[in-house]
């Protein structure tokens, strides 16, 4: 029996694409699970319903991680109704392509405030509602944080940070609650990459291939299981970080 089995878990961004996989991974190891959503309502009640199908329970919160309050509520409403929290999975993620030249203030802000700011106090809320207790949070990094792409630089930036909160919360948290990241690769193509591009980017990975949502959501698995392991980055990228 998996050691997951009846615990309670929140994955945040889990109404589409790597956090819905997430969310089902781990209902699959019989976790009941609190599906966030933002945008992608209908992408939530999907998620919901297929945990239900496999025999486990799930609810749906919506909740926009760019207002300074929402991780906190977030987590209130969760424990509200599941009654205690195990394992926080920040996936939640906007990933904007904006020519270097081109970045705003108002594009700094919201990737940070989704990508970096709202991780860590979610992060925080939920070391307090796992108390004692203990708990497990991953994050989802990303292997940009390692690499330089013209249009990415702010995404780069913010998961970069992310890396950072992680190995700090890991030391401040413990002994009670572990913190760990998955950092992927290219997982699910970009809508409108270019068919050559896609190519060049498999030939520079040494695995020579793309990865999938399924190899995140295994990864993710094994650090809310893994009891001795805490402020690991665990690439799930192909090998492209030892390039």
């Amino acid at each position: 029996m998996s050691a997951l089995r009846g615990r309670i878990a929140l994955v945040t961004g889990a109404g589409q694409r790597v956090g819905q996989a997430i969310a089902l991974a781990l209902g699959a190891e019989g976790m009941r699970v609190a599906v966030h959503h933002r945008a992608s309502e209908d992408g939530a009640r999907r998620t919901a319903s297929a945990l239900r199908g496999l025999g486990t329970e799930a609810a749906t919160f919506a909740a926009d991680l760019r207002d300074a309050a929402a991780p906190q509520r977030l987590i209130d409403d969760v424990v509200a109704q599941f009654g205690a929290l195990d394992l926080l999975v920040n996936s939640a993620a906007v990933m904007r392509r904006v020519a270097l030249e081109s970045v705003t203030s108002a594009d700094w802000d919201e990737i940070l405030a989704i990508n970096a700011r709202a991780p860590f106090f979610l992060s925080l809320a939920a070391a307090r509602a796992m108390g004692t207790r203990g708990g497990a949070i991953v994050n989802i990094a990303d292997h940009l944080a390692h690499e330089s792409w013209p249009m990415l630089v702010p995404h780069a930036v913010s998961k970069g940070a992310l890396e950072t909160i992680t190995r700090q919360l890991a030391v401040q948290l413990a002994p009670h609650v572990r913190v760990n990241a998955v950092a992927p690769g290219a997982v699910l193509a970009p809508d409108g990459w270019p068919e050559a591009a896609r190519r060049k980017f498999e030939e520079e990975t040494p695995l020579q291939r793309l990865g999938t949502p399924d190899d995140v959501a295994q990864a993710v698995v094994y650090l809310a299981s893994a009891p001795y392991v805490t402020g690991h980055i665990l690439f799930v990228d192909g090998g492209r970080h030892l390039r």
